[in-house]
């Protein structure tokens, strides 16, 4: 087997394994546990930061996957529309919403430090998710309202999540609320910079109140 292959098959058997450890090395040293023939103990620290990378270049990279297979979740669920498919990407929360906004910080934090908070990992995320719940959905929007309507989804989703993490049995209805003045939502977040600066920083401060 490939180092490759081992990589991306560890990273499968990791992700289950959020739920009880968290997104953290030792998430991904167990998983060899789970292999069909598992090992009789962990990996090593030093075999996870050879396959998975040193400190919390291993833990993003178990976030990176796990936000990859809740993608993944959302077309493997059946949905009737676009907010049925966000509420299903919301759901995948769930089991490991305590774990979040450390690793919501985490990836707004940036690795070097300058500048004080990554944007980019929110806007990835959110764009992902819109973009994904538009493919499940068999969206036909072409040109302008293409982007239009996944700008706006990317918006709605992102400012759902947040009100997850905060308060996670009203989520659903916040989403509903969110749809029901979308166009407002469409015209106070038209800048998509500030907006990926409000949610990296929501991220960063939940993480922070949280520990």
């Amino acid at each position: 087997m490939s180092s490759v292959h081992l990589r991306t098959q560890l990273l499968k058997l990791a992700t289950p394994l959020v739920q009880l450890h968290g997104f953290t090395r030792t998430a991904l040293a167990n998983s060899v546990l789970s292999l069909p023939e598992p090992h009789a103990e962990p990996l090593s620290d030093s075999a996870v930061t050879v396959l998975f990378g040193e400190g919390d270049a291993a833990r993003r990279t178990l976030i990176n996957a796990w936000l990859d297979e809740g993608r993944g979740h959302m077309r493997a669920v059946p949905v009737d529309g676009v907010k049925r498919a966000l509420l299903a990407r919301l759901e995948y929360n769930v089991p490991v919403l305590r774990h979040l906004p450390e690793a919501f910080g985490l990836v707004a934090s940036p690795r070097l430090g300058i500048p004080p908070i990554d944007l980019l990992p929110a806007i990835q995320h959110a764009a992902g998710i819109a973009d994904e719940a538009c493919r499940v959905t068999n969206d036909a929007s072409v040109g302008p309202s293409w982007y239009t309507k996944r700008a706006t989804l990317a918006a709605i989703y992102a400012a759902a999540e947040l009100h997850q993490l905060t308060s996670p049995p009203t989520a659903p209805a916040f989403l509903d609320s969110l749809f029901e003045s979308a166009s407002h939502v469409e015209n106070a977040l038209s800048e998509a910079e500030v907006f990926a600066q409000y949610v990296a920083r929501s991220w960063v401060a939940i993480a922070k109140s949280s520990t």
